[in-house]
């Protein structure tokens, strides 16, 4: 599943005319190298959330055909958070675990690193994967402590300084993470991570490439100069 309901507002006035994920980074749109690199690792059936402006993307992609996948909408009147919107678009994803990635990052992460996650999510007791980036310089505090291989609360660690990274949008849940999050409602995914953290149900990783929030016109336009220049 990809994300790309969320409003973008600190984007405007790009966003206001056209959604975060269809903004355009080294000649294509956000929304596009997710397909591309999620193609490239097996996943072809693709479920899309939308709200704002969510007309566009379907106009962009269509049914994913031209990218090499198959793409189904979940479409959102207003935007429902991240919860609320993978609650409402699980009748359309297929099996228990699910990879889900942020629209609005850029990330070169190779996917098909999902698989042995997911394999451990189905077969086992956790409800989450979450893959992990060194704080930007924008977000400094980070989200989250990684200690060998899963996620957890410092005061949960024997080390007195736990390394804290930040979630990079980019997950693999199992569908009972979801059971008590009604359908159609506004519902923050944060809270069930922490349930989680704390019942000592989440596995993660650091991923040390190139991953960008593209959460200002400023770090759209560096990563785009970028992408231009390297790729």
């Amino acid at each position: 599943m990809i994300l790309a309901a969320g409003r973008g507002e600190r984007m405007r006035p790009l966003t206001d005319r056209t959604p975060k994920p269809l903004l355009a980074v080294g000649g294509k749109p956000l929304i596009v190298w997710h397909i591309e690199r999620l193609r490239a690792a097996g996943f072809t059936h693709i479920v899309i959330n939308h709200a704002h402006l969510g007309q566009q993307i379907e106009a962009a992609l269509g049914d994913g055909a031209g990218l090499g996948v198959a793409i189904e909408y979940s479409r959102e009147v207003s935007a429902l958070e991240t919860a609320g919107g993978i609650a409402t678009a699980l009748p359309l994803i297929e099996g228990d675990v699910f990879p889900v990635v942020n629209g609005d990052i850029y990330c070169e992460y190779d996917f098909s690193r999902l698989a042995e996650p997911m394999a451990r999510l189905a077969a086992g007791h956790d409800q989450a994967h979450l893959v992990l980036v060194d704080n930007p310089p924008h977000h400094p505090q980070g989200d989250f402590v990684l200690d060998g291989g899963r996620v957890t609360n410092a005061d949960m660690l024997l080390t007195p300084h736990p390394a804290r990274f930040t979630f990079s949008g980019i997950g693999v849940y199992h569908r009972a993470l979801f059971a008590h999050t009604p359908a159609g409602e506004k519902a923050p995914l944060a809270p069930l991570l922490r349930l989680a953290i704390n019942a000592r149900r989440i596995s993660g990783e650091h991923f040390g490439g190139r991953w960008v929030d593209v959460g200002t016109p400023e770090r759209l336009q560096q990563l785009d100069e970028s992408l231009r220049t390297h790729v």
